[in-house]
């Protein structure tokens, strides 16, 4: 993906539960064997810097499922990247656009480019 090769890796914070998810379909949708799968999350774990599901991000995600009627494994993605300081949090099936805790979702596939996204990147996404 673009994003990744023109943004640094330090820019990068993957909460604990998308490394999770991403366990998750390379498993069951991606049929890899367990450990094949948990080499993959271990690179990417790696590779960026990992915000754990704190206490504070449960209870904070529980509040935007309870308010704003996210499924609660996107609010607690959404809580992480508000307790770890992110201005954005890339996802193409979240709502584009809503912000919260000081974080704007953004899908990076869509159609007409965030102007947060486009100036991160350079205008290359």
């Amino acid at each position: 993906m673009a994003i990744i090769a023109v943004v640094p890796a330090a820019s990068f914070i993957l909460p604990a539960q998308v490394l999770a998810e991403l366990f998750n379909v390379l498993t069951r949708k991606v049929r890899r064997d367990a450990k094949a799968a948990a080499q993959i999350v271990r690179v990417w774990q790696d590779m960026f810097s990992v915000m754990p599901t704190t206490e504070m991000v449960l209870s904070r995600g529980l509040d935007v499922a309870i308010v704003h009627g996210f499924a609660i494994w996107d609010a607690i993605i959404l809580a992480a990247a508000s307790e770890a300081g992110c201005r954005l949090l890339l996802s193409e099936d979240m709502h584009d656009g809503f912000t919260w805790g000081g974080v704007t979702i953004v899908n990076p596939f869509a159609a007409s480019p965030n102007k947060l996204l486009a100036d991160l990147t350079g205008g290359t996404h």
